[in-house]
C-alpha cells in the first residue's frame, strides 16, 4: 500500500530544507488539477544540478540513479526513489521529450519558476502550470497523457 501523502510531505520537506526550487509535473500534477485516475508516481522537476544536493538524505529510498534516463519519450536526468510503497520521480529541468506529432525530440518548457500554488495534502506546493501541462502531454501522445489532456480540458 502507497502512502502518497507520506512521500510528498517527505520530499518536499527535503527540497525546502535544502531551499531547492521545484515544482509538480506529470500525473500528480494532472490529479491536483482534479484529473481521476490511479497515481503511477509522483514527479518533480528541479535544476539538474540540485539533484546531487539531496542524495544524502534520500540515499535509502533510491532505486535508480540519480543517472541521464532516456526512453522512446524522455531524455533527462533522473533519480527515482521510493517512499513508504510510493515512487517519487525527481528530474532534472534540462529534459527533452520525444514530441509524437512532429517526430523529433524537443527541451520541455521547464521554467521552475513558473508554477502555480495548489494545496495538497493540506500543504501549498508549486505545481506546473495548466497550459504547460497539457502542451507536453499532448506532445508525448501516449494514451494516458491524451486522456489526462481530456479531463483537464473539461474542467
Amino acid at each position: 500500500m502507497k502512502d502518497t501523502k507520506a512521500a510528498l510531505q517527505w520530499i518536499v520537506d527535503i527540497l525546502e530544507c535544502h531551499k531547492i526550487t521545484y515544482r509538480i509535473s506529470g500525473g500528480f500534477a494532472a490529479q491536483i488539477y482534479g484529473v481521476r485516475r490511479e497515481l503511477a508516481d509522483i514527479d518533480i522537476e528541479i535544476a539538474d544540478a540540485d539533484i546531487l544536493k539531496i542524495v544524502a538524505d534520500v540515499k535509502p529510498h533510491i532505486v535508480f540513479g540519480p543517472a541521464p534516463y532516456k526512453d522512446n519519450n524522455w531524455d533527462l536526468r533522473v533519480m527515482t526513489l521510493n517512499f513508504k510503497g510510493q515512487e517519487i520521480d525527481i528530474a532534472g529541468a534540462n529534459a527533452k521529450i520525444f514530441n509524437k506529432n512532429m517526430n523529433r525530440w524537443e527541451p520541455v518548457d521547464t521554467n521552475l519558476k513558473r508554477a502555480t500554488i495548489k494545496e495538497v495534502f493540506g500543504r501549498k506546493v508549486p505545481v506546473e502550470p495548466l497550459d504547460s501541462l497539457i502542451d507536453y502531454k499532448l506532445k508525448l501522445g501516449r494514451e494516458v497523457d491524451l486522456t489526462d489532456v481530456e479531463q483537464l480540458k473539461g474542467l
